[in-house]
């Protein structure tokens, strides 16, 4: 055996095995996720790729880290042992339900251009309308009519996506490496099907549209998900975008969520920067260095308030501020009333609520 793949090492952890079909599943994050009666799974586990991510606190990895952590093995010379333990007699054949990889000549499409990601979205979002629950919902949030406008929050089309990426095309778009559209069995292009919820736009400090997050209704576990159609013919995946809400100014603040960073500012007026977690940083430190350019000299911290108690959250914290000290930029953080885990519950209950009720 030459190479080692994720399906190798799950019938060796106490892990379920993967839904028969399924190229990846979810299972329970060890570091985020809670054994109660309302089960989590947050944790993605990725066949054809052979990595792990959970997207709500960043835990991530290939194969040797998460046999390192299941086992209880420190992972310099994982390899050997796997090849030893993999290649003996004693070890028992994977079960019949830990499927297959997918067919090989799945071809995904590499990320477009921005300028064409932003104007495909654009066309998108002119086609599609925001339901009045969805609106009010936003108002219920401390959003002005105005600010959802704006911000073109829209409603999920649950019916009719070939339909709309066939207008897309009528009108000059370009639909490869947009990610959430793809092509079918009979090489149509489509929009991957969603679940009802409400398309939110992450977008550039120039306002362009870099990709889309979906708030799904009536969803507790992973409510917030990336618009994405990876693994899919000709289809694309997201890159956990950073998101600006407001001008760039000398100061702004660092949140987690484009829609939460959208309600601070147009609550506050505030410059507000939004990554998908505190863990996920991927993008954050080239997007800060176009920011220094811009003015930027001070980021203050306003994650949600559990990365108090959350020790993998306080290490992706430490690593952002690792960041921000060798950016040399002057840093610090909100705190407030623990009650209200995010910064924009806050600042709408405390601060600025009682504006709306006379």
């Amino acid at each position: 055996m030459d190479t080692i793949h994720m399906t190798d090492i799950i019938p060796l952890l106490p892990l379920p095995y993967p839904p028969h079909g399924k190229s990846s599943y979810y299972v329970p994050c060890p570091h985020c996720d809670r054994n109660d009666r309302k089960k989590d799974n947050h944790l993605n586990i990725n066949l054809t790729k052979d990595v792990f991510c959970c997207p709500k606190c960043g835990w991530n990895g290939g194969i040797f880290d998460l046999y390192s952590f299941y086992s209880n093995t420190p992972r310099k010379g994982i390899r050997e042992e796997l090849m030893r333990v993999l290649g003996s007699d004693s070890v028992q054949k994977k079960p019949p339900c830990i499927p297959a990889m997918p067919p090989q000549d799945i071809i995904e499409s590499p990320v477009a251009k921005i300028e064409n990601r932003h104007s495909v979205y654009s066309a998108l979002l002119s086609m599609l309308s925001l339901a009045p629950d969805h609106m009010r919902g936003l108002l219920n949030r401390g959003l002005t009519k105005q600010a959802i406008i704006g911000n073109e929050y829209r409603t999920t089309p649950t019916e009719g996506e070939k339909a709309l990426a066939g207008e897309l095309i009528a009108a000059g778009q370009n639909l490869a490496g947009i990610p959430g559209f793809f092509t079918d069995t009979d090489g149509q292009w489509s929009f991957v099907p969603i679940k009802r919820g409400m398309l939110i736009p992450v977008r550039d400090m120039h306002g362009r549209i870099q990709g889309m997050q979906v708030r799904l209704d009536n969803e507790e576990r992973r409510k917030y998900r990336w618009v994405s159609s990876s693994e899919i013919q000709n289809g694309c995946g997201a890159e956990g975008w950073v998101h600006l809400a407001g001008p760039v100014s000398e100061r702004v603040i660092l949140i987690e969520g484009p829609m939460k960073a959208d309600i601070v500012h147009c609550l506050t007026g505030q410059s507000v920067l939004a990554v998908p977690g505190v863990n996920s940083l991927k993008h954050l430190e080239r997007v800060l260095s176009e920011l220094i350019e811009c003015g930027v000299r001070q980021v203050m911290t306003a994650f949600d308030m559990d990365f108090l108690i959350n020790y993998h959250v306080q290490s992706g914290y430490s690593d952002l501020i690792d960041m921000l000290s060798r950016m040399s930029l002057k840093f610090g953080t909100y705190l407030w009333q623990p009650d209200y885990n995010g910064l924009d519950d806050y600042i709408w209950e405390y601060c600025l609520g009682c504006r709306y009720t006379a």
